[in-house]
């Protein structure tokens, strides 16, 4: 099975501040891949370069299998979707019509909706749980139902790479499982889903590989009983994972872990 997106040595940074340092990482397709790491890692900038918001220092990043710089801006639209960490929108604009830019990069400039993008968008509303306000506006919605919204608009480009970078942050339990379950859902449909994460519980349930970053370096990356060693709580995130015994006592059955 050949990569959808590979980084190969790949070193970038920001004016004079370097952030990744020499990473090399392949992501599949069929599979859901989590980064994790502490603040700072370099998770997010990861991701900057995949989508050609950042140029790489040294390395280069190639998307199903050709040279992310052989990519038209419109060509990776179709490609890749992306949901960054702060995304939000407080517009006047109903939500329908905002998960409908998702399918901008399938029309010609000014084209009406097709009926196929008409069923992406309504699809990716029910897949998301936000059909029942899809004609309220953004502005009238809380940060989860925005929350919601805006992973439908990436759901709705049917992209074959789908970036989400810390997507859970203003979900409730529920609908953060839900979130989880619908990425899994596009991984087996066959797209390639990275997720930034720092719910290390979540990441484990749900990714079929973790990777860890720390000082912007790959440190650890596999299945997470491997990625997510003891070792690597303890070097990378100063923590501990609770065992069974301990669950038992301190009485914590939804909080695994604990600070050395």
């Amino acid at each position: 099975m050949s990569a959808a997106l590979t980084f190969d040595r790949v070193s970038a940074g920001y004016r004079d501040r370097p952030v990744l340092s020499g990473v090399s990482v392949a992501i599949n397709p069929g599979r859901v891949t989590g980064l994790v790491g502490p603040n700072g890692a370099g998770k997010t900038t990861l991701l900057r370069v995949a989508l050609g918001l950042l140029d790489t220092t040294l390395g280069d990043v190639h998307v199903l299998e050709r040279n992310l710089r052989d990519w038209s801006r419109e060509a990776r639209a179709r490609a890749m979707a992306y949901l960054p960490q702060d995304a939000d929108a407080h517009w006047p604009i109903a939500a329908r019509a905002l998960v409908a830019l998702g399918r901008m990069p399938h029309r010609a400039s000014f084209a009406p909706l097709s009926s196929e993008d008409m069923a992406a968008v309504e699809k990716a509303l029910a897949r998301c749980d936000a059909a029942q306000f899809a004609a309220r506006r953004m502005d009238e919605l809380s940060s989860g139902e925005r929350a919601r919204v805006l992973l439908a608009r990436a759901l709705a480009t049917q992209a074959s790479i789908l970036l989400v970078d810390e997507p859970a942050a203003h979900l409730d339990p529920v609908h953060q499982l839900r979130l989880m379950e619908l990425l899994r859902e596009e991984a087996a449909q066959g797209a390639a889903v990275v997720v930034t994460l720092h719910d290390l519980a979540l990441a484990s349930r749900f990714c079929d590989e973790i990777v860890v970053l720390q000082a912007g370096r790959v440190i650890s990356q596999g299945v997470a009983s491997d990625a997510l060693s003891d070792r690597v709580l303890a070097d990378a995130f100063g923590i501990a994972a609770l065992k069974a015994a301990e669950l038992a006592v301190e009485r914590l059955p939804i909080i695994p872990w604990r600070r050395l």
